[in-house]
């Protein structure tokens, strides 16, 4: 145990001098030896969202000259963006950049080789599985999928076609979080008895766009190809462009936030989705129209789904009415905690000499231990390029150089979409939703769960 400590903070302060980028980080010299390394990789945007203004952009100026590439096409529904985006790209990049009125339009110029992905959250799937039959790479942001028909669909294209995916989840590119991994992996925090989630902000134009609504005309978009293949609704400029306010074109508060934070139970774990969720809340505070919940508490069980004697419960809770937007992550064992918001490991809430003693047991402590602090978590999806995002934009451009699976693969998107899958369909039938290996369905109240 002592060897193992003195081992692991000695990686932890080696990696902490510097940005930990990915386990598949290499050098500019490096490239020569790649084939194609001198091809330059060309991008396509698909979706100016204000996620891709914010955060890729900026990420991508930060490596595009030393990893060879450049932006040439943005493609884009909306009139209105589709220039925007162009222009923007043209000015950044100072060659010609493209507007295409959709992504048919985009792959048949047989000019891109990858995309960012930014649009809807029910179109990320669809986006996805539609760019890499077309021959492209692509960097998706999550959430990867709101309903297992559309994570299915996708999966399958990914894989039939071995295209480099990156979901859109940083975390997988922090030192503090590697870090958090292997000190879970390696046994030195014992089993994982807790996982408590927390996301809380007050902002009462969060995922409103009130400055846009009013631009947007049907004529100057595709309505129907927005849709994709959700019902049919009457052209709501709200649902378009606040579309994380409203089923079924987002899930809300799992789809965006919960998405993230589940997703490092399923990495340091091991597993790839809860055995059952439960969910409740409400639209306690911003009665603007919205359909999803301002407020929601979620419940999980992980195990084994062959030995229910064993396992962990994650509970998962996030307000839009009162907080700081201050994500928050914190394991327990019987040993102590895994803080995510100080970045410690200490014995706090451990099996102490005096409680152990009176049961015949031996006392339980984790030692003190600081993992790598180099990235802090950025909440907001509207701030530039930050450390995480960064490293998980090179990462992704890396391995399209290199081939090498990225840190978030597909298969951490379609672990992640389950889980919110599970959480939707729990808080909107009020049942216990659990999930059939055999289909690869969510079910609740012994139904699958469709939107």
């Amino acid at each position: 145990m002592e060897e193992s400590r003195r081992k692991f903070i000695k990686q932890a302060s080696i990696a902490g001098a510097g940005i930990m980028l990915s386990k598949t980080t290499f050098g500019a010299k490096s490239y020569n030896r790649i084939m194609g390394a001198n091809d330059r990789v060309r991008v396509g945007v698909v979706g100016f969202s204000d996620r891709h203004k914010s955060s890729h952009m900026p990420c991508f100026m930060n490596h595009y000259k030393e990893l060879n590439f450049e932006v040439v096409g943005v493609s884009d529904i909306w009139n209105k963006r589709r220039e925007e985006g162009a222009a923007a790209w043209k000015q950044k990049m100072g060659n010609d950049v493209k507007a295409y009125r959709n992504n048919e339009e985009m792959y048949g110029s047989k000019t891109v080789d990858a995309v960012f992905m930014s649009t809807a959250d029910f179109q990320h799937a669809r986006h996805c599985a539609e760019a890499v039959r077309a021959g492209c790479d692509v960097y998706c942001e999550k959430p990867f999928a709101e309903t297992m028909e559309d994570a299915r669909f996708a999966l399958k294209a990914v894989k039939e076609t071995g295209k480099i995916v990156q979901i859109g989840s940083q975390r997988r590119s922090g030192a503090n979080y590697h870090a958090a991994d292997d000190f879970i992996k390696s046994g030195q925090f014992g089993p994982i008895t807790m996982v408590e989630l927390k996301w809380n902000v007050n902002q009462p134009g969060r995922w409103r766009r009130a400055d846009l609504v009013p631009q947007l005309k049907e004529s100057d978009t595709d309505w129907k190809r927005f849709l994709m293949n959700r019902p049919y609704e009457a052209f709501d400029p709200r649902k378009y462009l606040e579309f994380r306010l409203f089923w079924p074109y987002s899930s809300g508060l799992p789809g965006q936030w919960m998405s993230h934070q589940i997703d490092t139970v399923h990495w340091f774990s091991g597993l790839s989705h809860p055995r059952s969720v439960t969910a409740n809340g409400g639209i306690y505070m911003w009665k603007d129209g919205r359909r999803n919940w301002d407020t929601i508490t979620a419940a999980f069980d992980y195990g084994p789904a062959n030995d229910m004697s064993s396992g962990f419960q994650v509970t998962f809770a996030s307000r839009m009415h009162n907080g700081d937007d201050d994500p928050s992550e914190i394991y327990y064992s019987n040993g102590g905690e895994l803080n995510l918001v100080t970045n410690k490991v200490t014995p706090r809430g451990g099996l102490t000499e005096n409680m152990a003693k009176a049961m015949g047991m031996k006392a339980n402590r984790l030692p003190e231990i600081s993992l790598r602090n180099t990235e802090k978590v950025v909440s907001s999806a509207n701030t530039g390029g930050d450390v995480l995002t960064s490293n998980h934009v090179r990462n992704w451009m890396e391995c399209v150089r290199s081939r090498k699976q990225p840190n978030a693969p597909v298969e951490a998107g379609y672990s992640h979409a389950i889980a919110l899958i599970m959480t939707t369909a729990a808080a909107h039938t009020g049942q216990k939703a659990t999930f059939d290996e055999k289909t690869q369905e969510v079910m609740a109240g012994g139904k699958v769960f469709k939107y």
